[in-house]
């Protein structure tokens, strides 16, 4: 009885040993032992944040090259109140590590402007809208279309990062040909003016433009 106890016990001991040197998991897959790569600006669109948190992007860089920008057809437009917003997908927006609450003296707050010194420049940007209007699919007048920061650079909002780039059709009524006119800078302007008097927090303004740039203002009590 002893000695089948012992054989017992010795292979129940076994397979245990043998069960733990086994990289199945409980669904039957192997673990690889890697995790997915966290979403940056030279990886496909495909890898964008959804988690609800705003992606953070390179920064300011000395140079800049043209972004991949997500396929052809993928992106598609929201409109509110016939104002069009961006797919939230396509385009969460990505803010700049360079701009902190802490530094907005330093920064997007200083004097003399900060944004002119880290815009990439139109020979990139040329083409990475030309790319981007087929991922949404626009085929209006380029001319009369802006390739807009989702966050602003004024807002801390990253130069380069093609999640927080996308080409805004002009707005409703808009003359076909009289070049780039959208009610979302005056918005930008205003929660700049905000960020930097202190009235809102730099967090609040990012994440108010993101959710939806015709209700920010209203929602952070600006309007």
């Amino acid at each position: 009885m002893r000695s089948t106890h012992r054989a017992v016990s010795s292979a129940l001991f076994a397979c245990l040993l043998l069960a733990g040197c086994s990289s199945t998991g409980a669904d039957g897959a192997k673990d690889s032992g890697k995790g997915s790569p966290a979403a940056g600006p030279s990886q496909t669109a495909s890898q964008a944040d959804t988690s609800g948190s705003i992606p953070v992007g390179a920064g300011p860089q000395k140079s800049y090259t043209v972004q991949q920008q997500p396929a052809a057809g993928s992106c598609h437009y929201r409109y509110e109140n016939g104002e069009p917003l961006q797919d939230p997908m396509c385009s969460p927006g990505a803010i700049s590590p360079a701009v902190t609450q802490a530094n907005l003296k330093s920064t997007i707050c200083r004097k003399g402007g900060y944004t002119g010194d880290i815009r990439p420049p139109e020979s990139v940007t040329r083409k990475e809208k030309e790319l981007n209007a087929a991922s949404y699919g626009y085929t209006g007048r380029l001319g009369d279309a802006e390739y807009d920061h989702l966050i602003s650079l004024q807002l801390g909002g990253d130069p380069n990062d093609y999640r927080n780039l996308w080409v805004e059709p002009a707005d409703p009524g808009h003359k076909t040909g009289s070049g780039v006119n959208n009610k979302k800078d005056p918005v930008e302007t205003k929660l700049h003016t905000a960020v930097c008097n202190g009235s809102v927090t730099l967090t609040a303004a990012q994440h108010a433009i993101v959710t939806d740039w015709t209700t920010a203002l209203s929602k952070l009590g600006l309007d």
